[in-house]
């Protein structure tokens, strides 16, 4: 292996990202890569003795030590989620350099990190607002346009009873919908390559094909061959991301419910909600982690959590209770019975 280890830390980043840049992330997700990177490599150049600027310090100079002290010093102002993730990237980044013969090893195991929080669930609020939403957009709106109430809750119903990410409702295909009567499913191309399959009840299977039935109406019986996309637009082009969460926008207003979905879960929402409901009704955390593609279990055992913490407000809140508060603590108790 070639040594380069007195390379500059400032150009690898730059190779780096450049890299990274293939998997085609979000320009938000590769800024917050590079803010990471610099930031961090800002502490250790000034600790430096003189200190130094990010094209001037070494790649060679990051041992363990120093990145504990950096880390330690990045760390005090943030929260713990903020510095889980810069960890994150200088581990992703100096596998990076092993792996380009940059340097020998990975001094990021070294480096202590807080444990990621697990995400909290952010379902529809209101006990009746799902079933208030599908109601209000089955019924044809005269302000639309060109009002398509089949496709939308055709929409909304794959997110609320099949628990589908939005990368996931757009990489379906007609062909996606699968099994004989009874025994239909969605096969679906899961987050990181992990594909599952998700049982459909016949309401649902009704849905989709009354869907089905108004698009071959609308732009013809080749519309809908096995390896079209299952959700289009109004001019029966694959739906896209934005013409995807424009549409379940248009629905919230369109119900009337815009101020009981959470706020940064729009669409998202849809999908905790059906996990929140299979909590509610008893389902496992494993069950929950095979039916919305979960890659660990821990994340589908938040929802069992927030569900256990839910009824025990609702047990709490009883007035009953309450009562109960006088009747203990050395006050006096009535005859025996």
């Amino acid at each position: 292996m070639h040594d380069k280890r007195d390379e500059s830390v400032g150009p690898l980043i730059e190779e780096f990202l450049t890299a990274r840049a293939t998997r085609k992330p979000s320009p938000h997700t590769l800024a917050a890569y590079r803010r990471d990177l610099n930031s961090v490599t800002a502490l250790m150049g000034e600790e430096s003795i003189p200190p130094l600027p990010l094209d001037r310090l070494m790649i060679g100079a990051l041992s363990p030590r120093v990145m504990r002290a950096a880390f330690a010093r990045f760390a005090a102002p943030r929260a713990a989620a903020s510095v889980h993730r810069a960890w994150s990237t200088w581990n992703s980044f100096f596998t990076f350099l092993v792996a380009e013969g940059v340097v020998p090893g990975n001094p990021m195991p070294a480096v202590g990190r807080p444990r990621a929080p697990l995400p909290q669930p952010k379902p529809l609020r209101g006990e009746d607002t799902p079933e208030e939403l599908l109601a209000a957009v089955a019924r044809e709106d005269g302000r639309q346009r060109d009002p398509w109430p089949e496709r939308d809750v055709a929409v909304l119903a794959l997110a609320l009873c099949a628990g589908l990410r939005l990368s996931e409702l757009l990489a379906l295909r007609v062909a996606s919908v699968t099994g004989r009567p009874g025994e239909r499913r969605v096969d679906v191309a899961g987050k990181g390559g992990r594909p599952r399959v998700v049982p459909i009840e016949d309401d649902l299977d009704g849905v989709l094909a009354e869907y089905l039935d108004s698009r071959a109406r609308r732009f013809g019986a080749r519309s809908v061959r096995p390896d079209s996309a299952l959700l289009v637009d109004r001019r029966g082009e694959p739906l896209r991301r934005g013409g995807l969460q424009y549409l379940v926008e248009s629905c919230y207003r369109r119900a009337g419910i815009g101020d009981r979905v959470p706020r940064g879960a729009r669409l998202h929402a849809l999908r905790h909600t059906f996990a929140t409901r299979l909590a509610e009704d008893g389902a496992s955390a494993a069950e929950i982690m095979r039916l919305l593609g979960h890659a660990s279990l821990a994340s589908s055992q938040t929802y069992i959590e927030v569900t256990a913490g839910q009824q025990r407000a609702a047990v709490r809140s009883n007035r009953t209770n309450r009562a109960l508060a006088g009747l203990v603590g050395g006050r006096a108790v009535g005859p025996e019975v």
